[in-house]
């Protein structure tokens, strides 16, 4: 419910303060809990897709994957970070 959805908010505001803002879309890796991590996001995403596709059944659980598809992220960016791991930017020619 919107309690959950309002908890992760906190989380990813209170983890983003850590990290360097984004510029430029980042390529999935880093470290190996980052990567683990971006795996987790792009399942959770696949979720998030399934349920969009079922209609307007599950409207509190898509709002609640896609909150916690961004969470995944910055915390994967955040594991990455913490092993000194550099983002890979991908930066369209």
């Amino acid at each position: 419910g919107p309690a959950h959805v309002r908890r992760l908010e906190e989380e990813i505001d209170r983890m983003q303060k850590d990290l360097p803002p984004l510029r430029h879309f980042i390529l999935p890796g880093g470290s190996p809990a980052g990567a683990a991590l971006h795996l987790a996001r792009a399942v959770c995403r696949r979720g998030e897709r399934y349920c969009a596709s079922l209609g307007r059944s599950f409207p509190s659980a898509i709002v609640y994957l896609n909150r916690l598809g961004d969470y995944l992220f910055v915390l994967a960016r955040r594991a990455s970070r913490r092993e000194g791991k550099k983002e890979t930017l991908w930066i369209p020619e």
